[in-house]
């Protein structure tokens, strides 16, 4: 039976990538903060949980050996990037660099699997990007992301530290309370005549929804291969106004949209993944846009009547 030690396992892809994990027949071993309240780890397959910080104390609790680490850990937005550059460099620089350390001294054979982010590409056209599209990061975010990546790639090929980088683009699903979906069904639902939102409206992503990504990861950690990168997206690209707008018609609101025309720093104005690699290694996407979208506002509605939390 493998043993799996998640990282940030109490946030959203860490708690989803644990239940799949367990659902495999894996022993997962999580770690991290997170206030559980009435809920329990055990509820998102973790089998044992260690309340502390990604760093040499808290790895040290860590007994028994380890066939996979997901390291789901780290900085998760580019607002905060901004807004808190070096708080956010050491959650997702330094986090890593103990997990690599980590690996290296006690175990040599685990692979790392490391959720990056789209937004090591930067600014690009509105075209699909394969893994070996030129790389420019323009927010402090990305360029956390694209050093990560780099510190991967140096331990696979000095220490022998197998790795796989998952390039995700907008991951989502039900108990997400971040980003575009959570703040578009708050404002929809307000009761207010008009709101706001940043951008033209015209700007697109590539949605992923967090089932399918778990399902990525879980793939890729049987890779063979020392090193390698992988695009995490669903290869369809939608406008962010579409998305507002089946976001109202499932909240049944008349709320009226407005775009504020004005882009948020650091956000590009596109993102697309070319998905073929994935695909290649038996791997897709399931979720339509619409079907999660639909399964989010429903998650979102009991949120706000206190019946779930």
């Amino acid at each position: 039976m493998k043993r799996i030690l998640v990282t940030g396992a109490y946030g959203f892809l860490g708690r989803h990538t644990a239940s799949l994990f367990k659902q495999k027949g894996c022993t997962v071993v999580g770690i991290g903060h997170g206030h559980w309240g009435f809920e329990n780890p055990e509820d998102f397959g973790i089998d044992e949980w260690i309340e502390a910080d990604i760093d040499q104390v808290g790895l040290s609790h860590i007994t028994g050996h380890i066939d996979c680490v997901i390291h789901c850990a780290g900085g998760s937005s580019v607002g905060a990037s901004i807004k808190h550059p070096f708080r956010e460099l050491q959650r997702t620089v330094e986090s890593t660099v103990n997990v690599l350390e980590f690996l290296r001294t006690k175990h040599p054979c685990a692979k790392l699997i490391y959720p990056s982010s789209a937004a090591v590409y930067g600014n690009q056209p509105d075209v699909p990007l394969p893994e070996d599209y030129k790389i420019v990061p323009f927010s402090p975010y990305g360029f956390y992301k694209k050093i990560v990546e780099d510190l991967c790639e140096s331990y696979a090929r000095n220490f022998g530290i197998s790795s796989v980088i998952i390039r995700f683009f907008s991951v989502y699903g039900a108990g997400l309370q971040k980003q575009l979906l959570w703040d578009g069904c708050n404002k929809l639902s307000s009761g207010k005549e008009a709101v706001s939102f940043y951008g033209t409206g015209n700007e697109t992503r590539d949605w992923l929804h967090v089932k399918d990504a778990a399902k990525l990861i879980y793939l890729l950690s049987n890779s063979p291969r020392k090193f390698e990168i992988v695009n995490g997206g669903s290869g369809i690209r939608i406008a962010i106004k579409e998305i507002l707008s089946l976001l109202s018609i499932e909240l049944q609101t008349s709320t009226n949209m407005q775009m504020g025309n004005e882009n948020r720093p650091g956000d590009p104005k596109h993102y697309w993944a070319d998905i073929s690699k994935a695909q290649k290694l038996g791997w897709e996407p399931h979720f339509k846009i619409e079907d999660g979208l639909r399964e989010y506002v429903q998650w979102f509605t009991l949120h706000k009547q206190g019946l779930l939390k």
